[in-house]
């Protein structure tokens, strides 16, 4: 097990400007009733061409894997007709959960480049305290990870003012209301 190709993750020049767009594109939220800190765009590796777009929809679809990078990777394979996203790089305004982590390297994506760290949205939100690069090195997949890039810019979206509102909603909605040692919720 483990990834045997390991390089060390390089900044290239577009990727400060590729993750302030998509940072951009995410804060145009902040001004709807679902602001959202998540956003994920991907374009191709060696042109910098934009492939697609998306943003979080957990609440929007009632579906807790519709983060954005997966949502992103969905969309692109579509677009592209085919389950392969070698020869892609993925932008993301938040470090890929372990979920999302392991449907890029299942797409085969080249590179993943974010912003904010997991630790940085966990002040604000649940998180799965597992690295990104710790995901790609216990798989038989290889993945460049970069990160954090522009990310204080990216963790922006988490302590805009509308976002930290909303934040205290997810929070009441998304918590169980008891749970045992067993992992059931207790009855009351």
């Amino acid at each position: 097990m483990g990834n045997t190709r390991e390089k060390k993750p390089s900044l290239t020049a577009l990727d400060s400007s590729r993750l302030a767009e998509i940072v951009h594109f995410t804060a145009r939220t902040m001004a709807t009733e679902r602001p959202l800190p998540f956003g994920a765009m991907i374009v191709q590796t060696k042109t910098g061409k934009l492939l697609v777009k998306a943003l979080n929809a957990v609440a929007k679809e009632n579906d807790p894997s519709s983060h954005a990078e997966v949502r992103a990777v969905r969309l692109a394979c579509k677009k592209l007709m085919s389950p392969s996203l070698r020869g892609y790089t993925m932008y993301s305004t938040c470090e890929p959960c372990p979920m999302c982590m392991a449907n890029l390297l299942w797409a085969g994506i080249d590179r993943i480049v974010y912003g904010a760290t997991i630790d940085d949205a966990s002040r604000h939100c649940r998180q799965i305290h597992i690295a990104a690069t710790e995901i790609v090195e216990r798989s038989d997949m290889a993945c460049e990870v970069v990160g954090p890039v522009e990310r204080d810019l990216a963790y922006s979206l988490f302590t805009h003012p509308n976002m930290l509102r909303a934040f205290k909603g997810w929070s009441n909605s998304s918590r169980p209301k008891s749970v045992s040692n067993h992992g059931k919720r207790a009855t009351t």
